[in-house]
C-alpha cells in the first residue's frame, strides 16, 4: 500500500469530503460556500481550549465569520445537552453548526443542528416508524463535521446518538439531511490523540465494518466497503498506536472509520445492542466497549457467520482462512494494542445483567444481527464479557 493518501484528495461519497493534511485550514472557506456566515462550533469539553480550537476560532473570525463555541456536552451525549446547544444556537443567531470533535461531538452537533429548527421535543423524532416525517426539513441547520477521532465515523452518518436522561438509555434521531453537508478528514488533528484512544476508537472503527460485513441481507456494495475498512484497520491500527505522529496511519484509519459507518446501514448487531445499554448506564467509551465485547459476539454468532469470516480471513491474508484464525486475530490485535479482555476490567460487574439484556434485545441495531438472540441470550452473552467465558449462549 502507497502512502498516496498523504495527499489530498476531495471524494462526494456518501457526502463531499475533503482528505487530506492541513484541510482544516479550508474550513472557514466551506462554510461561505454552504451559505454559513455564524457557524456554532460544537465540540467536546476537552477540545475547547485546546491550541486546535482557538486557531480554528481565529480564523474563522479573521474571515469574516461570526463564531461561537459550545462544549457544554457529555462523554454520551445527553437530551440536556441537545437543548442546551439547540439555546445556545438561537441565542448567538447562528446559521449552520460545526461539529469539531469525536463521537459525543459529532452527535451532539448533529442533533442541535437538527433540532434548531424544529417545533417538536427531541424524542418526537425517535428512530421508529416515518418518525423522522415530522421533521420540517428547512429547520435543519447545515453541518460541517470534523472527527479528531477515527471511530465512530459520525461523521457520515444519517442518525445521532442521543441519551435519553429520563429514561438512561440511548435513543437514534434519523433524518437523510443529519447528514452533514461537507466533512473534513485531517489527520493532523488526531496526531495527539493518546494510544490508548486511538486502540479503542480505532476497534470501533473495526466493529463497524464487521458487523455491517456480517449482519444478513443483500448489499453488495456495503460488504465490499467493510472488507477495505477492516484491512485498512488491520495495516494500521496497531502503527497509529505505537505512533501517533504516523499520518499516513492516521489518514488511513480516518478512512476506515468513514467507511465503517458508510457500510452500516446494512445493519449492525449484538456488539452495538450491548454497548449501547453499557454506555448509558455506565457511562463507559463506547469503542472500548465494542472493543471488549467483539470476541464474546463473534462466539455467540459463529454458526451464522462462519463462511463470511472465511472469506475475510482470505481478505486479511491470514496463514489460515478460517474462522479460527479471523478470532485469533482479535484476540491478538486487542492484546497488541492494549484492549482490556474483560467487562470487569473496567468496572463492569454482572449485577444489571437481566436489565442489559432486556435493553439489547429492545436496541434498534439488534434486528441485524445474524442470530436473533433472546433477551436472556443478551444476558448470557453479557456475563460472558464480564468474566471472560466463552459458555454457549442459550
Amino acid at each position: 500500500m502507497t502512502n498516496d493518501l498523504l495527499q489530498q484528495a476531495d471524494w462526494n461519497y456518501p457526502t463531499q469530503i475533503a482528505v487530506g493534511a492541513g484541510r482544516i485550514q479550508e474550513l472557514s472557506e466551506h462554510c461561505l460556500a454552504l451559505g454559513i456566515r455564524a457557524p456554532l462550533l460544537v465540540t467536546d469539553p476537552g477540545l475547547a481550549s485546546l491550541p486546535m480550537v482557538t486557531a480554528i476560532h481565529a480564523a474563522c473570525i479573521e474571515a469574516g465569520l461570526s463564531i461561537q463555541c459550545f462544549s457544554d456536552i457529555q462523554a454520551n451525549p445527553t437530551d440536556d445537552n441537545v437543548v442546551a446547544g439547540v439555546d445556545a444556537f438561537h441565542k448567538g443567531e447562528h446559521d449552520g453548526v460545526i461539529a469539531f470533535g469525536g463521537g459525543s461531538a459529532l452527535d451532539a452537533g448533529k442533533a442541535i443542528a437538527f433540532l434548531s429548527g424544529q417545533d417538536r421535543p427531541l424524542w418526537d423524532f425517535d428512530d421508529a416508524a416515518d418518525n423522522w416525517t415530522r421533521a420540517k426539513e428547512d429547520g435543519i441547520a447545515p453541518i460541517i463535521a470534523v472527527p479528531t477521532t477515527a471511530g465512530t465515523g459520525s461523521e457520515v452518518g444519517r442518525v445521532s446518538v442521543i441519551t435519553d436522561t429520563i429514561g438512561n438509555r440511548k435513543r437514534f434521531i434519523f433524518h437523510p439531511r443529519i447528514l452533514p453537508s461537507l466533512v473534513i478528514l485531517d489527520p493532523e488533528l488526531t496526531v495527539s490523540l493518546p494510544a490508548h484512544l486511538t486502540a479503542a476508537t480505532g476497534i470501533d472503527a473495526l466493529s463497524h465494518n464487521l458487523e455491517a460485513y456480517c449482519a444478513p441481507g443483500f448489499h453488495p456494495m456495503a460488504d465490499g466497503i467493510a472488507l477495505e475498512g477492516i484491512r485498512r484497520v488491520q495495516q494500521y491500527l496497531p502503527r497509529a498506536v505505537t505512533d501517533g505522529q504516523d499520518l499516513d496511519a492516521r489518514t488511513q484509519l480516518l478512512v476506515a472509520s468513514t467507511m465503517g459507518a458508510t457500510a452500516f446501514q446494512k445493519g449492525l448487531g449484538a456488539m452495538h445492542a450491548l454497548a449501547h445499554p453499557l454506555g448509558a448506564l455506565y457511562h463507559a467509551h463506547h469503542g472500548l466497549l465494542n472493543a471488549i465485547l467483539m470476541p464474546y459476539v463473534l462466539h455467540a454468532n459463529r454458526s451464522a457467520i462462519e463462511p463470511r469470516l472465511i472469506h475475510l480471513a482470505r481478505t486479511l491474508n491470514l496463514s489460515d482462512p478460517s474462522f479460527d484464525a479471523f478470532f485469533d486475530w482479535v484476540i491478538n490485535l486487542r492484546q497488541e494494542i492494549g484492549i482490556p479482555p474483560r467487562l470487569l476490567d473496567i468496572g463492569i460487574d454482572a449485577t444489571d445483567a437481566e436489565h442489559i439484556g432486556q435493553r439489547a434485545v429492545e436496541d434498534p441495531t439488534a434486528p441485524t444481527n445474524p442470530i436473533n438472540f433472546s433477551a436472556s441470550q443478551y444476558s448470557a452473552l453479557f456475563l460472558n464479557a464480564v468474566n471472560g467465558t466463552f459458555d454457549a449462549v442459550t
